[in-house]
């Protein structure tokens, strides 16, 4: 039986605002010392919620990870849509907002549910040829992207007073929260685009039981090592 260390493992972070997922496994690799620090899933730089780092051995279980269901929530605001589907992009087009009720926008929010194709945004970092096509979209160049299959398990928005609205939705690994936004914008007529956005689960695990980036660079390693989501408890998870 191999032996593992008490940093072989994950922890969970509550990733703030700002700095993108490979800064946080920079920030922890450095102030740790760890060699090999991963994370299961992308967070945009401005989303904020659950981010499992992986540590160690830990890191042989990341693609498994990172293949869980996952929960957000977040806000949509209608009216203005931009090229990256989020308020980091640029503004594209603003129309005003049609009389809309919350009830009206559950059931365009319905007609996401279940398997659906969706095309990535040009502003991602998924590769065409080698090239991350945020890379392109820079330059101004739009390439055309394939079709994705994912799941929705739920979409529903629990406030609205324009032009936001608040949502919850549960969906399969690969999906694009911001492309909901921006489909859903085109097809009320007025164009929209993801405010906010915050992960609240991912697999098993909850942003409720993560520490924030901040506390954990406070800790020392024997702290963190109380943290660690041990690696056996893990590949069970």
């Amino acid at each position: 039986m191999q032996d593992f260390s008490a940093l072989d493992g994950a922890i969970l972070v509550d990733k703030p605002a700002g700095p993108t997922s490979h800064d946080v496994v920079d920030a922890i690799r450095r102030k740790f010392g760890i060699k090999k620090v991963g994370h299961c899933g992308t967070l945009d730089p401005n989303a904020t919620g659950l981010l499992i780092i992986v540590l160690g051995r830990g890191t042989k279980l990341s693609e498994r990870l990172m293949g869980d269901d996952k929960v957000y929530e977040g806000t949509v605001k209608f009216g203005e849509a931009t090229d990256s589907y989020d308020s980091d992009g640029e503004l594209t087009g603003s129309l005003p907002v049609p009389p809309i009720t919350l009830e009206q926008l559950n059931e365009e929010a319905a007609k996401f549910i279940g398997d659906i194709m969706q095309t990535p945004p040009m502003v991602s970092a998924i590769k065409k040829n080698g090239v991350p096509l945020y890379k392109l979209a820079r330059k101004g160049i739009e390439v055309e992207r394939e079709a994705r299959l994912i799941h929705v398990y739920n979409f529903r928005f629990t406030e609205y007073a324009e032009p936001l609205g608040k949502f919850r939705v549960a969906c399969t690994k690969g999906t694009y929260v911001r492309s909901l936004a921006h489909d859903m914008g085109r097809n009320l007529g007025c164009g929209a685009h993801l405010a906010t956005l915050r992960r609240s689960t991912s697999g098993k695990f909850e942003v409720t039981d993560a520490k924030t980036l901040d506390e954990i660079l406070q800790m020392t390693t024997a702290q963190l090592e109380q943290r660690v989501i041990p690696y056996l408890k893990l590949a069970v998870a």
